[in-house]
């Protein structure tokens, strides 16, 4: 079963796709990301701000709005988005994951943090939301990489060095809230 709150209240199975691709494409990620911390957002902006292509601008804030996940604030060029806070969870076999705007920042800083990159490339998108998890206690002070490594299985180093990369997704995404 899912549940969502992003935009109309249900995210229809057509653009289940495009969830997938936030979780799998950096860039897509990236552009859901700046345009949900930067109201009023353009396409030139994304170009800009994010270094891209034109035409991936292009694509993918098209692809973006008609999943629903950014919405077209002003009908006159320049055109203007905004994007809501994503949260789904999915549940399979008994088991639930919620994808969230902060696990979409994560996935977008791939192409950026090479730590998430290793990370990610070694554990996949569930051990990505997992360590995320653990940042949130590890910023909070009730858990350290020396816990986090003992119950994942991982080693001390790399427990230590995801934390350190998703520390500033956490305090972004809270000081946001």
């Amino acid at each position: 079963m899912s549940q969502s709150t992003t935009p109309g209240g249900t995210l229809p199975l057509e653009h289940l796709r495009t969830l997938v691709d936030l979780l799998e494409n950096p860039t897509l990620a990236r552009i859901y990301t700046h345009v949900l911390e930067n109201d009023g957002a353009t396409v030139e902006n994304l170009i800009t701000d994010l270094d891209l292509p034109q035409g991936t601008a292009y694509d993918y804030v098209g692809k973006l709005e008609e999943a629903g996940l950014i919405t077209k604030t002003r009908e006159q060029r320049p055109y203007e988005f905004t994007a809501e806070p994503l949260s789904i969870t999915l549940t399979t076999d008994g088991e639930a994951r919620t994808i969230t705007a902060e696990l979409v920042d994560a996935v977008g800083r791939r192409e950026i943090v090479e730590d998430i990159d290793v990370y990610l490339d070694r554990h996949g998108i569930d051990g990505l939301a997992t360590a995320l998890e653990y940042a949130h206690e590890y910023v909070d002070g009730t858990v350290n990489h020396r816990i986090m490594a003992r119950e994942l299985d991982l080693s001390p180093l790399e427990a230590e060095i995801i934390l350190q990369a998703l520390e500033p997704v956490v305090l972004r995404h809270r000081s946001s809230e």
